[in-house]
């Protein structure tokens, strides 16, 4: 115990180092930025292409239209088949082809498991290329 002597505590010395986590933040933030724009610079580019005519593309692939009504009737091409005669007039209208795309339409009251069924009868037919056709819903106002 000293007399005419007071402790003194020194306090919070001052920070000098550089707080690294504001800078690191903002430079994600414009990496992201870069990388939603970058896209979109490339796809910017306006040219005026000369106009030229050719042959269609040789062996393009045959496109079919299968259709599944709310009945569950088969429709092939709009010509109406049974179940027992789909597969072989689904190899017939492919042409031997197994890049043959299948369209198809079901009707959304048809139950999943028939066209499932549907499915499979393209798949053994050898075709695997099957396309979902909907209807975009409307716009919002």
């Amino acid at each position: 115990m000293a007399f005419g002597r007071l402790e003194r505590n020194p306090g919070a010395r001052p920070m000098a180092d550089i707080n690294m986590t504001p800078l690191i933040d903002v430079m994600l933030v414009l990496l992201v930025i870069f990388m939603v724009t970058a896209p979109l610079f490339g796809s910017a580019l306006k040219l005026d292409l000369p106009q030229a005519r050719g042959s269609p593309p040789a062996g393009r692939a045959p496109v079919l239209a299968l259709a599944l009504d709310a009945e569950g009737r088969i429709f092939l091409d709009e010509r109406a088949l049974a179940d027992a005669d789909l597969a072989a007039a689904l190899q017939a209208a492919a042409g031997g082809n197994t890049e043959a795309e299948v369209l198809l339409r079901a009707d959304r009251r048809v139950p999943y498991g028939r066209v499932a069924e549907l499915i499979a009868v393209v798949q053994q037919a050898g075709l695997s290329r099957i396309g979902f056709v909907t209807v975009p819903p409307p716009a919002p106002r």
